[in-house]
């Protein structure tokens, strides 16, 4: 992100976003970046919706015994108070994180997704 500073621009990093790696099915990340390409956007802001939108549920139905069987690790960063939240969701419902983080595919709301115009975005 950008910051006007004394009138000049000054390329920051965001301090509400923190360095999170796990393991995701390749097949999803696949179809997360398929999706993004169609979207113009990142496959981390796809997931962060679609995280968003099963804490506001607070309800997450997963079969265990469905877990995919292709993970591979994914590193990226996401929105701290996010994290957090889906730390403790996972949790709560005796889960991985992971698994959150999968069944959110599923809860992606296309009309409410950050760009990628937004990690270059000015805020004062």
């Amino acid at each position: 992100m950008w910051k006007l500073v004394n009138g000049k621009m000054i390329q920051t990093t965001d301090e509400t976003r923190i360095k999170f790696r796990t393991n995701i099915s390749q097949e999803i990340l696949q179809q997360l970046e398929d999706l993004s390409e169609e979207h113009d956007t990142y496959s981390n802001y796809l997931l962060e919706n679609g995280l968003w939108n099963v804490l506001a549920t607070g309800v997450i139905e997963y079969d265990k015994n469905l877990r995919p069987t292709d993970r591979i690790q994914y590193k990226t960063t996401y929105d701290k108070e996010l994290l957090e939240s889906v730390k403790q969701l996972a949790k709560d419902h005796k889960l991985f994180i992971n698994d959150v983080i999968e069944y959110s595919v599923g809860h992606i709301d296309f009309e409410h997704i950050k760009t990628k115009d937004h990690k270059n975005r000015l805020e004062s």
